[in-house]
């Protein structure tokens, strides 16, 4: 007997749902934060359908439960984190009232939709707000438990996000601890509730609001004399590790040093005030681009050593209605009419990017980067499946003319010794040796064309 296709799509879907947000929640992954505070945005369905199709982006933060935008990302695999505003956190400490929010805003759309999660205000850790910060640890356990309840709590988790404010210092890593008041009576049960239920400590993260002008090489991933941690005795090159080590030692101190970390925010604006140290879209593309591969390489930071983080990108587009300086309103990687900013290495195809004027018919295979002199090279995407990448190691490196030893023990590649980066290196290598043709860096689907060098220390990616 023969089921009707609509029956295997309505058996099927959840579960190949909720297999991509296992599969995501172990990798890295390339994120966007999704706002809407703009009057020439696009319609949700053709945001939703751009990044599906023609980004590296697995992952979209939304700041509230807007329906029509849950639907738009509806069947396009993606993984959507959902923000509950913070007006809402104080009411979800009656359950009823939890249980009532999940039933209207996350159930009707959870089949359809990789809710991935639900982040419990934003930044309420550093609002002066008593009523505000008492409710959010019962709020956070209060939704999970209405998860619970219609079976959503195995691929939904439930988190809330940080800024740097939470912390007394991130000047000296190894010293980062949270504020006096804060971190026993809120951080601590926090932790708690994310290790019991396997959910990350969600950082927004900008090295550009540290910044001075004599740390602009420091905040932008450049060649600089480094800035030593004096209680820990490790070297720091960039600004972004140091925060993120800030945050982990004060995690650490308070007893959770096993709690994922995930950057739920970091972003450089493109324009902004005339007083503002280092606006400028270039500078944007060279954080962002940096960025995403630093923390996707496997390196780590100095105290978090060889792993992966994931990073989500402040934000999606320039929003012209946010208040305050006028880099508040110039973060976004694309414009109201979707045209990017820049390029910050996040496209599958890099046609997207490429100026009408100076398109040029590809040849036969080739992508349009290639045939307009540009360079490109090809990387696993950020979720792809472990057994499939190392599959094509193994494939690569059996091909004739492709030479793996940089990935074997002892070679210039083999650190960070993680599958990603090793898939990357043999993968790149297989397509270059091969003529640059688009086909050849198909991998059964897992792996994209980009123009982000993945090279890093010693390690050069032809």
């Amino acid at each position: 007997m023969t089921l009707p296709t609509v029956v295997l799509v309505q058996i099927l879907l959840p579960i190949l749902l909720l297999l991509s947000a296992i599969r995501g929640a172990d990798a890295g992954g390339i994120g966007v934060n999704y706002g809407t505070r703009g009057t020439t945005l696009p319609p949700p369905a053709d945001v939703a359908r751009f990044l599906a199709r023609d980004t590296l982006v697995d992952r979209v933060r939304l700041f509230d439960a807007d329906p029509a935008v849950l639907q738009a990302f509806a069947g396009t695999g993606l993984a959507v984190d959902v923000t509950v505003p913070n007006g809402v956190v104080p009411r979800l400490v009656s359950l009823a009232f939890a249980r009532r929010w999940v039933g209207e805003n996350v159930a009707p759309y959870a089949r359809a939709t990789n809710i991935s999660r639900l982040l419990v205000g934003n930044e309420v850790t550093t609002e002066a707000n008593r009523t505000l910060l008492l409710a959010l640890v019962p709020a956070m356990q209060n939704l999970h438990t209405a998860l619970v309840a219609v079976s959503l709590h195995g691929r939904i988790k439930v988190s809330t996000t940080h800024s740097l404010g939470v912390l007394t210092t991130t000047e000296q890593p190894s010293a980062g601890r949270f504020r006096d008041g804060y971190d026993a009576a809120i951080v601590k049960p926090l932790l708690r509730f994310l290790r019991a239920t396997g959910a990350p400590f969600m950082v927004n993260a900008y090295p550009f609001y540290g910044l001075t002008n004599d740390t602009l090489d420091f905040a932008l991933f450049r060649v600089n004399a480094g800035v030593m941690d004096e209680g820990s005795g490790l070297v720091y090159s960039n600004m972004l590790d140091a925060q993120l080590d800030a945050v982990h030692s004060a995690i650490r101190r308070l007893g959770f040093g096993d709690v994922d970390i995930a950057v739920s925010e970091t972003g450089w604006p493109s324009a902004g005030e005339d007083w503002e140290v280092g606006v400028g879209a270039e500078l944007a593309r060279d954080y962002n681009k940096k960025a995403i591969r630093h923390l996707g390489s496997g390196v780590g930071t100095p105290l978090m050593p060889n792993r992966t983080f994931e990073v989500s990108i402040f934000s999606l587009f320039d929003e012209n209605l946010k208040p305050g300086p006028v880099s508040e309103r110039n973060f976004g990687l694309f414009r109201g009419d979707m045209t990017p900013v820049y390029d910050a290495g996040i496209f599958t195809d890099p046609e997207t990017v490429v100026p009408v004027s100076t398109k040029l018919t590809p040849a036969a295979g080739q992508g349009a980067a290639a045939a307009a002199g540009r360079r490109q090279w090809c990387v696993p995407k950020p979720a792809a499946d472990e057994m499939m990448l190392q599959e094509n190691i193994d494939f690569a490196c059996g091909q004739e003319g492709v030479d793996c030893a940089a990935i074997r023990p002892g070679g210039v590649c083999y650190e960070p010794d993680t599958l990603q980066g090793h898939a990357a290196y043999a993968m790149n290598l297989y397509f270059q040796s091969n003529g640059q043709h688009a086909f050849d860096c198909d991998f059964g689907q897992t792996g994209v064309l980009t123009t982000a060098d993945p090279s890093f220390g010693g390690c050069k990616f032809m």
